[in-house]
């Protein structure tokens, strides 16, 4: 691999990134907040690829009497290894995969698996209050619930299948990336929506003082009743 091509090379991966980022495929890999830092990559890529191209063409028209500084001219290649980058370009230009879902919330233990000591306030006012799955957690864990008593709670998710076999509300959470993702589950009881799993959910309904044990790490699993819900089409972005 010359010069030229890993030029080639180094733009379809910065081309790639760029591409991913503006057309928010990147949400299934990385948190949202990342962006300007992917943006950032792929133009330095583009612009490297580029300029590399550029010294390119003009030693290509050099006399052949200046050869290089190096005395060794630039027909020498790199290892052929390098044009594996290739691979993940391809990919972030052709596959677009799933965000992590249900098989994932089936295998990992939930999120609610420490204390939060922390005062937590009064919800705003009127009815439903929209929370994260995160934020109802542990309203209802670590704090009894009591701040979500009396209050209809509105809470956006997709279907997974609970430690008791019944359905449940889970979503994924990310420190980072897709590979530290792992997900906060709620149970559900009364009007539950009986959908394939992954299929995502607005559900609407009150906190009630149960909870379940994770059969993966132990950690309670809070329930809500839900009254109302309806089936949405998946959020661009699908973490928490």
């Amino acid at each position: 691999m010359n010069r030229g091509a890993q030029a080639v090379v180094v733009m379809l991966l910065g081309g790639a990134v760029l591409r991913a980022t503006w057309a928010d495929v990147y949400l299934r890999y990385v948190k949202q907040g990342l962006r300007p830092f992917l943006i950032a990559a792929g133009l330095l890529l583009v612009t490297t690829a580029v300029m590399t191209l550029i010294y390119e063409l003009r030693d290509m028209h050099r006399p052949a009497d200046h050869p290089d500084d190096d005395d060794h001219g630039h027909a020498h290649g790199g290892p052929v290894v390098g044009w594996l980058l290739l691979l993940p370009a391809f990919g972030l230009l052709m596959i677009v995969p799933p965000a992590l879902g249900a098989d994932t919330a089936a295998r990992a233990g939930s999120a609610l698996s420490s204390i939060e000591d922390t005062a937590y306030p009064p919800l705003p006012p009127g009815d439903p209050a929209k929370l994260t799955l995160l934020e109802y957690g542990y309203r209802a864990v670590y704090d009894s619930g009591r701040t979500l008593r009396d209050r209809e709670i509105q809470l956006t998710g997709f279907i997974a299948t609970g430690p008791d076999g019944q359905p449940m509300l889970a979503r994924i959470i990310l420190a980072c990336c897709a590979a530290d993702g792992v997900p906060i589950k709620i149970g559900l009881r009364g009007d539950v929506p009986r959908l394939a799993s992954d299929t995502w959910v607005q559900v609407q309904g009150r906190w009630i003082p149960h909870t379940a044990k994770d059969p993966v790490n132990d950690s309670d699993i809070p329930y809500l009743e839900v009254d109302i819900w309806q089936k949405i089409s998946p959020p661009a972005e699908q973490y928490e």
